[in-house]
């Protein structure tokens, strides 16, 4: 009987794929660190040594990379995931990619005879440990038929967006320009706060009980506050996302303000050396600026 299996073992895949096991799907697996691969044994996953290993003998393959080239040398790079997957085989993209891209790889997958469900998540490294993700998808209906199982052991919440791969990223895209201008927008004010005389803890106690109240804020805040916070979203990952938030409006001739300057910041923390650190180090680029720490060394 054909099988399920899962390419990139991160943050975010390794407790995707610990929430398929638990659910009582059989499940093989690849990512490039060993350290990964060894956990996903842990947990009773199925350790392959390559791209090609791990996709063959299945018929249903989750992709959770990081970047849309690396989405494209997974599925079509030498060894690739496309042609070893069983013949009429879906792939479940959950990468963040921009919506041109999720388009491209949905029709290369369709001309090989496969099917792509374009679906990229929200909920963060705590969203994929619990299971309660949120995912945006688009694709046939019958993609969304074979990756049911999968899907309501990660997912929350299946938000069905349209019939063809690009709707999913589009959406998923739209609301990282909301996730990246808050994230900054969290760093700023309590970059100001600090810099102008305020208890940064006192701050963050007091917009988060009030009306500049964000997710973010409440949830970053904490670990701005940290000399060394453990590391749950890189730095590079937002400056690639809002990257495609800045891509995506100029394919629709759409200006982007907000998005442009919050880009800058994370451009600069990672140019300060924080690039595959936690993304609330975002704020190392403010206190560049002021010269005051909002963490306590």
């Amino acid at each position: 009987m054909p099988g399920t299996a899962i390419i990139g073992l991160g943050n975010m895949g390794q407790g995707m794929a610990r929430c398929i096991l638990k659910a009582g799907i059989g499940l093989k697996g690849f990512d490039l660190s060993e350290g990964a691969r060894t956990r996903f044994a842990g947990d009773g996953g199925t350790p392959s040594a390559s791209v090609a290993e791990a996709a063959e003998g299945c018929d249903l393959l989750l992709v959770m990379v990081q970047t849309p080239a690396q989405a494209q040398e997974v599925l079509f790079g030498t060894g690739g995931a496309a042609a070893a997957l069983d013949p009429g085989s879906t792939v479940i993209l959950c990468s963040t990619v921009a919506p041109s891209d999720a388009r491209a790889l949905g029709t290369a997958l369709e001309e090989g005879g496969h099917l792509m469900l374009d679906a990229p998540v929200s909920g963060g490294m705590k969203g994929a440990e619990a299971g309660t993700l949120t995912v945006m998808a688009s694709g046939a209906p019958e993609a969304f038929a074979r990756a049911e199982g999968v899907l309501a052991a990660v997912a929350k919440t299946v938000h069905r967006l349209g019939d063809a791969p690009g709707m999913g990223a589009t959406y998923k895209v739209v609301h990282q320009l909301a996730a990246g201008v808050h994230l900054a927008a969290a760093a700023e004010l309590l970059a100001l706060g600090a810099k102008a005389g305020c208890d940064p803890q006192k701050l963050f106690e007091i917009v988060t009980g009030s009306a500049g109240q964000s997710w973010m804020l409440e949830d970053r805040g904490p670990r701005m506050m940290q000399a060394d916070p453990a590391c749950t979203s890189s730095v590079d990952i937002f400056v690639k996302d809002v990257g495609l938030v800045l891509q995506t409006g100029r394919e629709n001739a759409v200006p982007l303000p907000l998005a442009a300057a919050a880009h800058q910041m994370f451009l600069g923390a990672s140019g300060l050396g924080h690039g595959a650190e936690d993304d609330s180090k975002v704020v190392r680029a403010y206190a560049a600026l002021t010269g005051k720490q909002v963490h306590e060394s």
